[in-house]
């Protein structure tokens, strides 16, 4: 995955120990089995790798685990799969369909 990669987010999940911090930090969320663009792929320091997205903007905050450093909070990017041209075009044709 890249900046640019039209991804499908597979899992929107917060751990029931994570969700107060997961409201507290994150003012947007991701849906599961919606569509999004991503805008930057961040490393992390090796610790885990995340991504942001087009769709889904947050404030930065503090990163301890960083080191102090300001940054929007990421999404692991295992939330994701990515999407070719092909599969993103037979969602949007389903979604046609649907309505």
């Amino acid at each position: 995955m890249k900046v640019g990669s039209r991804v499908l987010c597979t899992d929107s999940s917060i751990k029931a120990s994570e969700i107060f911090m997961v409201s507290r930090v994150y003012s947007m969320w991701v849906d599961k089995g919606s569509e999004y663009t991503i805008r930057e792929v961040l490393d992390n320091d090796g610790i885990v790798t995340g991504v942001l997205l087009d769709e889904v903007i947050n404030d930065p905050i503090p990163q301890e685990l960083l080191g102090g450093r300001m940054q929007e909070p990421a999404f692991r990017i295992t939330r994701f799969q990515e999407l070719h041209e092909d599969m993103a075009e037979v969602n949007q044709q389903q979604e046609v369909c649907q309505n």
